[in-house]
């Protein structure tokens, strides 16, 4: 049986989905792996330290095809790349079916067996697997370091003869993986940093990490049996949006991490919402692919109202790729060794086990 990967487009994507690495614990189950040629040269791996465990490099992506009984990607493929994949074959990524519909419909109709990572659970089996927490950490960090280059400030405190510079103020909105992980590295930067949630459960999160949890009284559940955040009723969003108008007065950087699974990110802070900041305040959206958790994000553009700076963040992972890959080739050896039988020597479809089902996607 063979695992195969073919190259992104790196106008679009630098990640890869196989490393060195985890190409030699592939071949270590019992498979064997194939690449296309050039893998991952712009990540400054050479194809020879893919030969060297034992990788199979191929000239083109039909070959890597042909020869593949599992495919995997980081992106949902595109036509081209849809075309060569053979009936049957299996394919594992990051495939964003709400957003990929015609494609994942298109390779269903092939007899393609597709999982996408997105889906897993959130139970302890499959945290080695969660490529959401592996790529949403880099995330949340980067996202600080990001706004302290944008920032025309210092972030710690500092005492001088000349006297003393108070620390920035940072709020994080949304305290998943991203928002925990930028709420420990504005910390360790000096900053003065305060999230919310609209998860209860993670209030003693924040606070372990020194930060100050912003509660908005509620009676209802915000939380899915899953884990995630689920959609505010109006009467939430309203006591929500008094909270933050006096936040916002009060802050220097906002990082914006709030995302549902498979709907548009809550749209949080509004026009008016966001003029109520200093002017050189910084709003950082991680979601601005998902349509933004502020007013005036756009993906991939940094846009200025009235003094505000509004990023919109797009391909993060782009700006640590070789992190984000080696993170990322891990969570997919994970699934794989999941799914592989030593014993029938093939991919072991079973419905049974919850991983598999909840990720397998029928027709979207």
């Amino acid at each position: 049986m063979v695992v195969g990967s073919i190259k992104e487009d790196l106008t679009l994507e630098k990640r890869v989905s196989v490393t060195p690495e985890t190409a030699k614990n592939i071949i270590g189950l019992g498979l064997q792996v194939c690449i296309e040629k050039n893998y991952a040269t712009h990540l400054g791996i050479d194809d020879t330290e893919y030969k060297n465990v034992g990788v199979e490099i191929k000239n083109s992506a039909d070959e890597v095809s042909e020869t593949s009984n599992l495919i995997i990607k980081v992106n949902c493929p595109i036509d081209n790349e849809i075309n060569i994949l053979k009936e049957n074959t299996i394919l594992i990524g990051m495939l964003n079916p709400s957003k990929n519909k015609n494609q994942i419909n298109e390779m269903i109709n092939k007899k393609i067996k597709i999982f996408s990572l997105e889906l897993l659970p959130r139970i302890t089996r499959a945290q080695s697997m969660d490529v959401l927490s592996s790529q949403s950490n880099l995330a949340g960090y980067r996202a600080v370091v990001d706004c302290v280059a944008e920032f025309e400030k210092a972030v710690p405190m500092m005492m001088t003869a000349a006297g003393t510079v108070p620390a920035a103020k940072v709020l994080v909105i949304g305290a998943g993986v991203a928002g925990l992980q930028a709420i420990a590295t504005a910390k360790r930067l000096g900053a003065i940093v305060s999230a919310t949630d609209v998860r209860a459960a993670s209030k003693e999160q924040v606070e372990s990490l020194g930060g100050k949890f912003l509660t908005v009284e509620q009676n209802e559940d915000m939380e899915t049996a899953g884990g995630y955040a689920k959609e505010a009723s109006e009467d939430y969003k309203k006591k929500q949006a008094e909270m933050m108008r006096e936040a916002l007065k009060k802050n220097d950087i906002v990082i914006c991490t709030a995302l549902i699974p498979g709907k548009p990110a809550p749209r949080i802070l509004t026009e008016e919402l966001v003029k109520l900041m200093r002017p050189g305040s910084i709003i950082y959206d991680l979601a601005a692919e998902q349509g933004g958790n502020s007013a005036f994000s756009e993906a991939g553009k940094i846009n200025s109202v009235s003094g505000i700076k509004i990023i919109g963040v797009k391909s993060l992972m782009n700006s640590l790729p070789l992190t984000a890959s080696s993170l990322y080739a891990k969570n997919l050896f994970s699934f794989i060794r999941n799914l592989y039988s030593r014993e029938k020597k093939d991919f072991n479809i079973n419905l049974e086990d919850e991983i598999i089902q909840k990720s397998l996607l029928k027709e979207v």
